[in-house]
C-alpha cells in the first residue's frame, strides 16, 4: 500500500511560564505571556511534525532509500514529494542524501515553508530496517502561518529511527509501526527576534483502523517527570517542561487531525494542563465536522482557576 501523508496541523502543545516568584503568585501579565508562549509552542510542535510527515512521504516515495524491490528507473527516483518541495538525490562520504528545498504553502495551505532540510543515511542501510536512523538536518526552514502571517525560522538536526522497521505503505498488513524521533537542540527563532534552544523525545506508533493512526508519546524523563516531549527555554528566557499525560492521536480517517490528548506543562510559575479533541464547550467530541478545540488549565493569582478553550 503506497501512503503519502498530507500535513496536518498538529496544534498549540504548549503554554508559557515566567520566572520564578518569590510568593509563587501567577499575575495577569504572566496569563498574558501563557497565551504568547502557547502559540509559540504550537508553531514549534506543528513545525516539527509537519517535517517528519514531510520525511515519511518522501521517504515512503524513494524506493531506493526506504529499500523497496522495484524494478528499473523507479528505484532511483521519488515518486511522491510533498507539496510546492523540490528534491536532489545524490550520495556521498558513504551516505544516501535527499536535499528537499521548500517553496511555498504546505499541501493542506495552512503554512508557507521556505528553507531547506537534507536527509542523510548511510549507503547500506535502508528505511523499512529494523533500528535504521535518518538524519534530518534542517536549514533555516522559515515557516509562516497563513491565517495571521506569523512566523518562526527553525535550524537544527533531528534523528528519526525506525525502531521496529517496516514501511508506512506496507502498514495495512504490518500492524504496527514504532519511530522515535529527536533532538538535542533545535535552534528557534521567533518573529520577534529572540533565539532560542528547544529538544524533542518523542515515540510515534503507526496503526491502521479505517486508515492511519499515529499515537505519540513523550520518551524523556527528567527527575520524577516521565514522558517528557519537548522542553527548553521560551521566548521570555525561561525554561519549561512539556510532558504528554494521555497519548496524543492523529486519523486520517478524521482528516488528519488531532482527536484526542494531554499534556502538562511544569517547572515554573504554573503547572499547565491542556486537552484536545474537545467541542466549544470544553466536552470530548470524536470528529466534527467543524473545528475540534482544545482546554487550557492553570492556578492563577490567589488560587483563581484560569481557563482558556481555543480551537486548533
Amino acid at each position: 500500500m503506497k501512503i503519502q501523508f498530507i500535513l496536518v496541523a498538529v496544534l498549540a502543545l504548549s503554554v508559557s511560564f515566567l520566572s520564578c516568584k518569590k510568593n509563587n503568585d501567577v499575575t495577569a501579565s504572566d496569563n498574558t505571556d501563557m497565551v504568547t508562549h502557547s502559540d509559540d509552542q504550537s508553531n514549534f510542535s506543528q513545525s516539527t511534525d509537519d517535517i517528519t510527515n514531510d520525511v515519511n512521504t518522501t521517504i515512503d516515495n524513494y524506493n531506493a532509500f526506504d529499500g523497496f524491490a522495484g524494478t528499473g528507473s523507479v528505484d532511483n527516483g521519488i515518486t511522491g514529494l510533498p507539496c510546492n518541495t523540490t528534491a536532489v538525490l545524490d550520495s556521498a562520504g558513504g551516505l544516501r542524501r535527499i536535499t528537499l528545498t521548500f517553496n511555498g504553502p504546505n499541501c493542506n495551505n495552512t503554512r508557507n515553508r521556505v528553507g531547506v532540510i537534507l536527509l542523510t543515511m548511510p549507503l547500506a542501510q535502508h528505511w523499512k530496517d529494523a533500528g535504521a536512523a535518518l538524519t534530518i538536518n534542517v536549514q533555516s526552514l522559515k515557516i509562516t502561518r497563513l491565517s495571521d502571517g506569523k512566523s518562526i525560522t527553525v535550524n537544527g538536526t533531528i534523528v528519526a529511527t525506525n525502531v521496529t522497521g517496516g514501511r508506512l505503505r506496507d502498514l495495512s498488513s504490518l500492524g504496527t509501526i514504532v519511530h522515535t524521533i529527536t533532538s538535542t537542540g533545535m535552534t528557534v527563532t521567533f518573529d520577534n527576534g529572540s533565539q532560542r534552544s528547544w529538544q524533542i523525545a518523542k515515540q510515534r506508533t503507526f496503526t491502521y483502523n479505517n486508515g492511519i493512526v499515529i499515537t505519540t508519546i513523550g520518551t524523556h524523563v527528567d527527575g520524577s517527570t516521565t514522558g517528557i516531549s519537548e522542553w527548553g527555554t521560551n521566548r521570555f528566557g525561561n525554561t519549561f517542561v512539556t510532558a504528554i499525560t494521555q497519548p496524543m492521536v492523529i486519523r486520517q480517517d478524521c482528516s488528519w487531525r488531532l482527536v484526542s490528548g494531554q499534556v502538562t506543562h511544569s517547572r515554573l510559575a504554573a503547572t499547565v494542563v491542556a486537552t484536545f479533541g474537545l467541542d466549544s464547550a470544553g466536552n470530548p467530541v470524536s470528529c466534527p465536522a467543524g473545528t475540534f478545540y482544545y482546554k487550557i488549565v492553570w492556578t492563577g493569582a490567589n488560587g483563581i482557576v484560569r481557563t482558556y478553550i481555543l480551537p486548533y
